[in-house]
């Protein structure tokens, strides 16, 4: 990969057959992710994006559900070495979170950032190495769809029908073209996909 200069915006999102991210009645609720997110597909698919990362990018509900959450994974037993590797990395690396309310970071390696979400991205592109991995922040993936600042798009479906909910694509974004780098499908019925802006 060529990302001598700068970084790279990659999103990772997992989304209903139907195009949701979140269930209608209760948007925080991910138990119809769990029974897929534990899968080969879902794990390997993960850990291709956080190995070439070295920034993630969150917003505050998502880094206080993952930081909250994936340390415990470190050193706990039976756990799966794609999820320690993945709980390791999300401590280790530096983390940039957006939000209004934090004053201080209640994490170690961790900056609070209150500006529009397209000029931090654009900053972390034009400063970092490796790639800026977005990672499930849905409201920070909408922002930078809508302002183009997308590079790789990564989405993970899985076989559930929420019938309603917020959607990722919203009408009225920016046409822009993409091209698929890679595709995996489990036994599941889960599919791993990974898209690059072409335009």
């Amino acid at each position: 990969m060529n990302q001598q200069t700068g970084g790279r915006i990659v999103t990772n999102l997992a989304l209903s057959l139907d195009g949701h991210y979140a269930a209608p009645d209760n948007p925080l609720d991910m138990g119809w992710v769990m029974p897929y997110a534990v899968s080969d597909v879902a794990r390997n698919h993960l850990t291709s994006l956080w190995e070439t990362a070295t920034t993630a990018l969150l917003g505050r509900v998502n880094a206080e559900g993952f930081l909250g959450f994936w340390p415990s994974v470190i050193g706990m037993e039976g756990a799966d070495p794609r999820d320690e590797g993945f709980a390791k990395w999300l401590v280790d690396t530096d983390k940039v979170v957006l939000s209004s309310t934090l004053d201080a970071a209640p994490w170690e390696r961790t900056t609070i950032v209150d500006k529009p979400t397209a000029q931090v991205a654009e900053d972390l592109k034009a400063t970092r190495n490796g790639d800026i991995l977005v990672l499930s922040s849905a409201s920070v993936i909408k922002a930078l769809l809508q302002a183009g600042g997308i590079d790789r798009l990564a989405l993970t479906v899985f076989p559930v029908l929420l019938g309603g909910g917020p959607r990722l694509f919203d009408d009225g974004l920016p046409t822009s073209k993409w091209t698929l780098v890679s595709q995996t499908a489990g036994e599941d019925g889960t599919l791993a996909l990974v898209y690059d802006r072409i335009d």
